[in-house]
């Protein structure tokens, strides 16, 4: 205890042991004992008492579109990373397109882990991708520390990240698993997309009949029909449809290595209360319906569905058209994802320690990011301070976004985040931050 240099105190501390008065002590940014509440602060650290808010590990997101370079009038790492530290979340994990150069060769890769060194408020790694023309390029990210490939089985919506058919699925599928890797998986099939009514316009029901459930459904027993064959792991993103989850569930059963996550705008929004002409609600796979939403919730709660990310997707607000059919497809929900999960959550008799475990320690996981996710000795020492009974009104003009479109504009939420530490350093308090001291992670380390 001689190096301890901070003792973070709260009568609520979220462990992977339950939640208990305790308080933490910290040295050289990392954790280095949980102590009982009332112990005694070793001589010449610092005492942080929060009282009764909750202290909680730093959120991992392991889906955000940050889209810099190339993009950055969309986004970019120092707006991104400003929003995921005012939300709670201290580890993101960048998205392989939508920036450009897409992050498809080990040079790409530098390319942006050069801009993202000097803006970075929290840790960042990155994801690769997995192209139709690129399976040659797949060992070498993955050596250079990559957390995972994506590919896509539909179009991406840019043109410079194509989508996988069957066969180059397949090869893809059997070069990453020949040195255990992940593939992470935009799973709507292209055939039954192309089958479904396409009809332009406003209307919200419109655009959800243009994606329905079964192209999902298909995509999914292909690419677990795909993984089984190769004993790859394979992880699912953005579940939207409940249809998959008897498929999804029976897969693990069998013994698949197969994970699945699902975002908070399918836990909180539905297509039932879309406006019409509302594109910020656009997203693909699409907001679903009431009763989907109540079966994603019991997946959570039985461990089919993993996991809880955001799948932040921004654009420019001019591409936000009234025109469902032409509009970006993405939501922005990087800073307001923790209040907006917990919201639901508490509604439905979830608990904080819950929520931790789904967009925490589950994600963290995931990405083999040992030092993440948990309240616990030899972990980093990644907070967050959450007011859980604190409501507030979303405002988009005081959300840290580049471009400040958000579904959840109007809503109140519970669960205020008070402050954010990344390696024992507070990094926001009351939406104030610092200047940038995140660091550029890769796998494993």
């Amino acid at each position: 205890m001689s190096d301890v240099n901070l003792v973070l105190r709260s009568s609520r501390v979220i462990t992977p042991d339950g939640t208990r008065p305790a308080s933490v002590a910290v040295a050289g940014g990392v954790i280095d004992a949980v102590l009982p509440y009332d112990a005694e602060v070793p001589a010449g650290a610092r005492l942080e008492d929060f009282g009764d808010d909750v202290l909680l590990p730093g959120l991992v997101d392991c889906h955000v579109h940050v889209n810099d370079p190339g993009r950055t009038e969309w986004e970019g790492f120092w707006t991104a990373t400003r929003a995921a530290a005012a939300g709670g979340i201290t580890t993101l994990v960048d998205m392989p397109l939508n920036s450009l150069p897409p992050t498809t060769t080990v040079a790409n890769l530098r390319v942006k882990q050069e801009v993202a060194r000097a803006k970075a408020h929290v840790d960042v790694g990155f994801w690769g991708g997995a192209l139709p023309d690129n399976v040659k390029d797949l060992r070498p990210l993955h050596d250079a520390g990559v957390f995972g490939f994506k590919a896509f089985l539909s179009p991406s919506g840019v043109e410079e990240f194509p989508e996988l058919d069957q066969d180059r699925l397949a090869q893809s599928l059997a070069e990453i698993a020949g040195f255990d890797g992940l593939l992470i998986v935009h799973a709507e099939d292209p055939h039954e997309l192309a089958a479904a009514p396409q009809t332009p316009g406003r209307k919200y029901a419109d655009y959800l009949a243009s994606r329905p459930r079964v192209s999902e459904n298909t995509a999914i027993e292909s690419l677990i029909a795909a993984a089984r064959r190769v004993g790859a792991r394979v992880h699912i993103l953005h579940l939207s449809s409940s249809d998959a989850l008897p498929v999804i569930a029976a897969a693990k059963r069998e013994g698949v290595r197969l994970t699945v996550e699902t975002c908070p705008h399918y836990l909180t929004l539905t297509a039932e209360e879309v406006p019409d002409g509302a594109s910020e609600f656009k997203c693909c796979p699409p907001i679903r319906e009431a009763a989907n939403q109540d079966l994603l919730w019991a997946a959570l709660a039985d461990g089919t569905i993993d996991c809880v990310v955001t799948d932040h997707s921004p654009s420019t607000a001019d591409l936000k058209t009234e025109d469902f059919a032409t509009a970006w497809g993405g939501i922005s929900g990087l800073q307001l994802s923790l209040s907006a999960v917990w919201t639901e959550a508490r509604r439905r008799g979830h608990t904080l320690e819950d929520v931790v475990r789904w967009m925490s320690s589950a994600t963290a996981s995931l990405v083999g990011l040992d030092r993440k996710g948990a309240i616990e000795a030899g972990r980093d020492a990644d907070f967050a301070v959450l007011a859980p009974d604190a409501t507030f009104t979303v405002d988009p003009a005081e959300l840290q976004h580049r471009n400040r479109v958000t579904a959840y504009a109007g809503k109140t939420l519970h669960g205020v985040v008070k402050s954010t530490w990344l390696r024992g350093e507070r990094i926001q308090e009351n939406g104030t931050l610092t200047e940038p001291t995140g660091r550029l992670l890769e796998r494993n380390n």
